[in-house]
């Protein structure tokens, strides 16, 4: 628990420098990008400006899951960095269709482009996109922060895509590079989005968590000793690094001082091999009399016994 909120202050920290170095970058390339008339650049001023908006995201999230749980929220705020992630998801959408529908308007319309500008402002983006992606690395096994480090990055190839444009319509003198351009990074937003939609809606809709097969994981319950049966089997994510499982064991007829091994067998196969910490395992008798999943009363046996012996 130590090393998990150690962990999360050092995430908090992170982001905080990368949300400073955007905002800067942010101001930069919009007076840039108006000066050079270059969409490119402006394209790249709303993509950071939705990356700002991710890190900021992002960072309440790490701040939301630092809480404790409570009698409200039993399971503290992890669910929030998910919801964060598909809410930065989808205002990069939003920005990759305008600027397609701005490119487009640029090609029928061209405007005179300052390249040098262009490229001056694009290798000062590359350099910093690219040291907030390293520095965000580290941690993107949380999809919350893998939504800011995939931000990032894509930012990092974009603006270095820039830098090739700039050149280019300097030895070219082609303006519809400029909006070209703006549809590759465009392009590049949606691919990245999509990833982040799927994961994000699978853990909020409470589907199986990403890499475990429910083949596998009852077969290597069914392989634990004791084990007869494994049914009513549910997995889901409470947060990107938190997953739950419940099911019903079937074994023998045993007291539960024998059971509790199992139950401890079960539980260190599922934290062992499927990351899985968070259980509600419920046991049944192998063999019922009545029905599944239930034994005929102590009374009504008696009963019965006695009857029989009256014939």
């Amino acid at each position: 628990m130590h090393a998990h909120v150690h962990g999360q202050a050092s995430t908090s920290r992170l982001l905080r420098a990368a949300l400073l170095l955007t905002l800067g970058y942010i101001v930069v390339t919009i007076i840039a990008g108006l000066k050079a008339h270059s969409l490119a650049l402006l394209s790249e001023a709303g993509h950071n400006v939705s990356d700002f908006l991710a890190l900021l995201l992002s960072w309440v999230a790490v701040y939301l899951a630092s809480r404790p749980p409570s009698s409200t929220k039993t399971y503290g705020y992890h669910r929030a960095g998910v919801l964060a992630a598909f809410v930065n998801a989808v205002t990069l959408l939003i920005v990759a269709v305008y600027i397609f529908l701005e490119a487009a308007h640029r090609l029928a319309n061209p405007v005179t482009v300052r390249p040098r500008i262009m490229m001056i402002v694009a290798a000062a983006g590359v350099l910093m996109n690219g040291v907030i992606a390293m520095m965000l690395r580290g941690s993107s096994h949380d999809v919350n922060v893998r939504s800011a480090f995939i931000h990032m990055l894509g930012d990092t190839l974009s603006t270095a895509s820039v830098i090739i444009g700039g050149w280019a319509i300097l030895l070219t003198g082609r303006g519809w590079i400029d909006p070209a351009l703006s549809f590759a990074i465009a392009a590049l937003i949606l691919w990245s989005s999509f990833g982040i939609i799927r994961e994000t809606l699978n853990i909020l809709l409470e589907g199986t968590p990403k890499g475990v097969s429910m083949e596998r994981l009852e077969e290597a319950m069914k392989r634990v000793e004791g084990v007869r049966d494994v049914h009513d089997l549910h997995v889901w994510s409470i947060g990107s690094e938190m997953h739950a499982l419940s099911c019903h064991i079937a074994i023998a007829d045993i007291p539960p001082s024998e059971s509790e091994a199992i139950l401890r067998d079960i539980k260190q196969c599922l934290a062992a091999d499927f990351r899985i910490h968070h259980t509600t395992i419920q046991f049944e008798h192998a063999t019922c009399p009545i029905a599944h999943g239930c034994v005929m009363p102590v009374a009504i046996e008696e009963a019965h016994h006695h009857h029989g012996h009256e014939h």
